[in-house]
């Protein structure tokens, strides 16, 4: 089928605290707020940000673990956040998830081997000779000796029990798989393996994945392209070499910025950025940014940024480095946008 793989339409969570017929009006936590991105087959998109910025909603939200207050998420071109239970249930197969904590996203009581033929067997069944089978395989692609099929999870390392969670999600031959800080609790040498088999299986098998993470470095490594969010917002969209090469929006810039450099003879771009992130229960109006942004004017306080192409290929949130087209024209666009990367060099 032509189209990406996965397509996500403006999708927006909103969690209302409280609730009571006394009152006229319920605040709601704005965790999402209409995000829109599209996922080829084969390709790792990122979404990076900071520590409540939305990226596990949105993980959750594309797997229906929790349910969209808006939007629509499309895998080939079908609407899962519009699908009953029995039509859901057949759509599990074609993505699945590796949780952040490889301890307890597994069952304690199972050993590893039927940890990993579980999923399988809610849609089939399988003999005993089946199940070990496949269980071994599954332990072999990603670097156990099937012998640990036996074991439970306690009898495993912290790296041993990431390998497999992503064995388990290979289960079922999926064709997205979405990765929630799947390294974040790993040690740096366990993560370098892990983030090595994940390229090895998408070389092999085609696989998409959604690699959601805090780490910079680890999505450098790793992605394709990168979104970034803030405060429940896509503010910018590139592909990964040109946007670790030459961040357009003033948060992706003091973001990049922050990021520990290993080598102490380079120079460090200095980004300072004031005050905290504000609440998602209160946000500003207008760019959400703008009470921390350096370079915000007053229309940055008043009207809310649309995700804008630009002339390089990525998209940008932002009323001073990228103006919309309706605004500036087409014609504007490449000089507009040649002038701002300019701007930040």
């Amino acid at each position: 089928m032509n189209g990406p793989l996965l397509k996500v339409e403006n999708l927006t969570k909103h969690y209302p605290l409280g609730a009571g017929f006394l009152k006229k009006t319920i605040p709601v936590i704005r965790a999402v707020e209409d995000v829109s991105f599209s996922v080829e087959a084969g390709e790792t998109l990122c979404i990076v940000g900071e520590s409540g910025c939305g990226k596990s909603t949105v993980a959750r939200l594309l797997m229906r673990l929790v349910e969209p207050t808006g939007g629509r998420v499309l895998i080939d071109g079908i609407d899962i956040a519009g699908l009953k239970k029995h039509a859901l249930r057949a759509f599990r197969r074609r993505m699945q998830m590796v949780f952040q904590d490889p301890y307890s996203s597994l069952n304690p009581r199972l050993t590893a081997g039927q940890i990993i033929t579980e999923p399988v067997e809610n849609f089939e069944r399988l003999s005993r000779k089946q199940r070990q089978a496949l269980a071994a395989d599954l332990l072999r692609k990603v670097g156990m000796s099937p012998e640990m099929m036996h074991r439970l999870p306690s009898e495993l390392s912290g790296g041993q029990r990431q390998r497999l969670g992503i064995a388990r999600a290979l289960s079922l031959n999926p064709s997205l798989i979405i990765a929630d800080e799947a390294v974040s609790a790993l040690d740096v040498s366990v993560q370098a393996q892990i983030l090595n088999l994940l390229l090895d299986l998408q070389e092999e098998m085609g696989i998409a994945f959604v690699f959601i993470s805090h780490d910079l470095g680890v999505v450098e490594h790793i992605g394709h392209r990168v979104a970034v969010m803030y405060l429940g917002r896509i503010v910018e969209l590139a592909p990964s070499e040109a946007l670790f090469a030459k961040p357009v929006h003033p948060y992706t810039e003091a973001l990049i910025a922050a990021a520990p450099v290993p080598d102490p003879t380079l120079v460090r771009l200095e980004v300072p950025i004031e005050g905290e992130v504000p609440s998602p229960i209160n946000p500003p109006s207008g760019c959400a940014f703008h009470p921390r942004c350096p370079h915000a004017v007053e229309r940055c306080r008043i009207d809310v940024p649309p995700l804008a192409p630009m002339a390089d290929g990525r998209a940008v949130a932002c009323h001073v480095r990228a103006p919309i087209q309706g605004v500036l024209g087409q014609s504007n666009m490449a000089t507009v946008a040649d002038r701002n990367l300019q701007s930040i060099e």
